[in-house]
Formats: structure tokens, sequence, C-alpha cells
């Protein structure tokens, strides 16, 4: 099954959960609004495809256990650093192992992109890694926050909980190390070692 089709059955999942709880309207609102900001910046933490939907639901997880001690209004925030330490947590776990994620193999249909354009586009996309993996993890939350998600530095000071000047000395120093390491060609496939 693919990713998006797991995302998207990540509120059922859930569902369970919610009946028991006093905040499901809560919780609902959070999953409804934020489920798919949640599994890009999980995503482009560096967390292959195929464990995405698993941190996801844990995300989910640790802020509906945590609902009731989370300030209204602040859910967001918890579900993304939550998101973050989990991405961190996983990526670390991922060095010391010596197993290699694979992802299921795309079907490809009528009306999808040939097999060369899903080439193209997983290249692209190992690129891409392979640059944000050597970042350090605080200097690329902050660009992917920025920008991949398109927040703004006031958002990510809050979800952070770092000072707003923090963000900007950490966005120039993430986009100048970013730029740095597509210029010299430093990029690798963070699952199979320097790219071509």
């Amino acid at each position: 099954m693919s990713n998006a089709s797991e995302t998207a059955r990540l509120p059922a999942l859930l569902a369970s959960r919610m009946q028991t709880r006093p905040n499901e309207t809560r919780l609902r609102e959070l999953v409804d609004r934020h489920v798919d900001l949640a599994s890009r910046i999980i995503r482009n933490l560096g967390i292959p495809d195929c464990d995405v939907d698993d941190l996801l639901q844990q995300a989910f997880s640790v802020t509906a256990d945590r609902l009731g001690d989370i300030t209204p209004g602040k859910e967001k925030a918890f579900l993304i650093q939550t998101a973050i330490r989990l991405a961190a947590s996983a990526r670390r776990a991922h060095a010391l192992s010596r197993e290699t994620p694979t992802d299921e193999l795309p079907e490809v249909s009528d009306g999808r992109p040939s097999p060369e354009d899903l080439s193209d586009q997983a290249q692209t996309m190992r690129i891409l890694d392979g640059v944000l993996a050597h970042m350090d993890i605080d200097l690329r939350s902050v660009f992917v926050l920025y920008e991949v998600e398109e927040m703004t530095m006031a958002e990510i000071a809050t979800v952070l909980q770092i000072p707003p000047g923090t963000v900007a000395s950490r966005l120039r120093r993430a986009r100048e190390d970013f730029l740095s390491r597509v210029r010299r060609g430093g990029f690798a496939d963070p699952h199979k070692g320097r790219l071509p």
C-alpha cells in the first residue's frame, strides 16, 4: 500500500483512541488539519517513506496522550516538536543499525508519470535527502520548516520554542550550508553513499 493511502488511513487508525478521550474534538481537529504537514515534516527530516506512517502515528499518539496538558491553541506546535524529536531519534537509531530500508516499487498505470519521470523524481529526492542528511538537525529543522513547509519565522520560533533571532541565524546558516553542499556536489544518498 502506498504512503499516501497509509497517511489517508491515519484518522481511522486514531478513531478508536479518540472515542475514549475527553478532548476528542481537539484531537480530531488536529488530525484533520495537520496530518499532511506532520507527514511532510517527518519525511523531509530524512525518514524513509516506509517508516513515515509509523512515526506519524507515534507523533499523534504522543500528542493524544498529552492533549490534556497542552494549552489550547498550542497543539500544532506540540505535534511538530514531537514529530521532529521522533524523526531525530529514528535517524540516530537508523545510523546505528545495519539494515537498509526499502520502499515498495511504485505501481505505474495509465495517466501516471513514466518510469523515467519517476526515476528522475526519485533521483532528485535522493540528492535533496543527501544534502539535507549531512546538515545539523537544528539547522535542518529550521530550513525544512521555512523553505519546504513555508512556515513564517515567528511560527518556527513558537514551534521550536527558540527566540526569533535564533531562527533567523539558523536559517541564514542553514541556507549557506545547503548552498555550499550543492555547489560542491557534496551530496550523497543517505542510504547508498555518494551519488554520481
